[in-house]
């Protein structure tokens, strides 16, 4: 009787514990930009979005035991979509800088890269610096770290502040601007789409404002911090952050000086 009275009751526990839903994996939503290729951008065939920091969060979350829902914002709203808790990452093509740490924390660096040149296709100058294009018009993205590079240095006598990535390659493009100054690898991924046959990236350009991509985060969510650095270290040293800058054509360790 003792005997079937513990299986009845070890019956009962199995039961109970199969019935019982299993733990939901937690979602962390992330904000990735439609431009920006190779980094993120919008894949039309799919309609949503895609590339290089799109694969390493989540192969972060695959690390960290996370799933995530990428969610679409323009490059300059970033930072306020993840104050107001609109989004709990950023994962873009977005420096860690001094002025974005006093809003925002960061993730342990994911890949570093400097700005590039581009300029009109007629025009084979071989630009080195700033002071190359001094008086001239130039253009950059808005929310980047250029624009107040470019501003600061008092070389220009415009720069022109531009809501897109291909708005700014549009104009070069079409010669309405003298040059513009854009993340490199960006820069060097759109123009071999042959989209602007009319610009080019100058490569005798040194670039200024040399910065590191990390993952955005608010401040006080350290332990979803804590998560993203130990994952984004495993993909590091498992090879699997290699792999992902492989399939996208950035090297995996990009360093201008």
């Amino acid at each position: 009787m003792k005997r079937l009275m513990m299986a009845a009751g070890a019956a009962l526990v199995l039961a109970g514990a199969l019935s019982r839903p299993a733990l939901a994996q937690e979602t962390v939503r992330v904000g990735s930009t439609p431009t920006g290729v190779p980094f993120t951008f919008l894949d039309t065939k799919t309609n949503t979005i895609q590339g290089v920091m799109v694969d390493v969060i989540t192969a972060i979350g695959k690390e960290a035991g996370f799933s995530v829902q990428i969610e679409p914002f323009q490059f300059s709203t970033l930072i306020a979509a993840l104050t107001a808790k609109k989004i709990d990452v950023i994962s873009a093509a977005m420096f860690i800088t001094p002025p974005r740490q006093e809003v925002i924390a960061f993730s342990a660096p994911v890949y570093t890269y400097g700005e590039g040149l581009v300029v009109p296709k007629a025009d084979t100058k071989a630009y080195t610096a700033f002071a190359d294009l001094k008086g001239e018009t130039v253009g950059a993205q808005v929310g980047t770290a250029f624009v107040d590079a470019l501003k600061k240095s008092g070389q220009f006598g415009e720069v022109k502040v531009y809501d897109t990535f291909p708005d700014m390659l549009r104009d070069v493009n079409a010669g309405r601007v003298k040059a513009i100054f854009a993340d490199a690898p960006i820069a060097a991924y759109n123009l071999k789409s042959g989209n602007f046959p009319n610009a080019h990236l100058v490569a005798s350009y040194k670039p200024v404002v040399v910065g590191s991509v990390g993952i955005g985060l608010r401040k006080d969510d350290k332990a979803l911090l804590a998560k993203i650095d130990a994952g984004l270290s495993k993909i590091k040293e498992n090879g699997e952050l290699a792999r992902i800058l492989e399939k996208w054509g950035l090297q995996p360790s990009v360093n201008p000086s």
